[in-house]
């Protein structure tokens, strides 16, 4: 899809022309939950999973998953072994059996009033699996079916937050990175974004996010 436009747009805010969401922890529920209860159960210092995740991070184990460079067998190997060696004894296959989240409606209900005056796009750090095989109702296909484009670190071999993932997001969506708003809700993800020209938005409370990205596209989209 190259630059299609949304018919009768009139002048829009700030001269946007699209708005990019990320998946994990936007369009559903965060991990870290799951992550913390994981780490608790099994006697792992807080935050644990998130700080191994943090060391190295465009060539870590899950970096290198995310592109599609190593398999999900080769992940859990080499993940393990990164904890051992930061002194802690983890189960990769279980980590990765914590990323799944609920879907957040009200984000949903705002990616269908955004794209009736946007482009939207989904932008998300994950690996090949078999996802479509655990999909019952094709659920997550019909959110995929939402978006003008679908921009998969597994698919195109570079992961957010290198900037290449979002100049191919872009290019996409026949726009420039001034034209869109980003969510996301990691901070180290959003910081390229902004530095490229994208106005950004950290999604740490819902609420608080979607009344954000009401004010920046002129649309009602709080939880009510």
């Amino acid at each position: 899809m190259q630059g299609r436009e949304r018919a009768g747009l009139g002048d829009l805010p700030r001269g946007l022309r699209a708005v990019l969401f990320d998946f994990g922890g936007v369009l559903t529920t965060s991990p870290f939950e799951a992550f913390s209860n994981y780490e608790a159960a099994n006697g792992l210092p807080a935050g644990f999973i998130r700080s191994l995740n943090a060391v190295d991070h465009h060539n870590n184990a899950w970096a290198r998953l995310e592109r599609s460079e190593i398999t999900v067998a080769e992940f859990i190997v080499a993940f393990e072994k990164e904890a051992a060696a930061a002194g802690q004894r983890i189960d990769g296959a279980a980590v990765l059996g914590l990323l799944g989240g609920e879907i957040r409606p009200a984000m949903l209900a705002a990616v269908r009033a955004c794209r009736e005056r946007y482009l939207v796009g989904l932008l998300t750090n994950n690996y090949l699996s078999e996802q479509a095989a655990r999909d019952p109702g094709g659920q997550l296909e019909a959110v995929l079916d939402l978006f003008d484009e679908v921009v998969e670190s597994s698919k195109i071999g570079v992961r957010k937050p290198e900037p290449a993932f979002f100049e191919i997001a872009c290019d996409r969506l026949g726009i420039t990175p001034s034209e869109a708003v980003f969510l996301d809700d990691l901070g180290v993800n959003l910081k390229p974004a902004r530095a490229m020209g994208m106005k950004t938005l950290k999604v740490t409370d819902e609420k608080e996010a979607l009344a954000a990205l009401s004010e920046l596209v002129g649309l009602e989209l709080a939880v009510s």
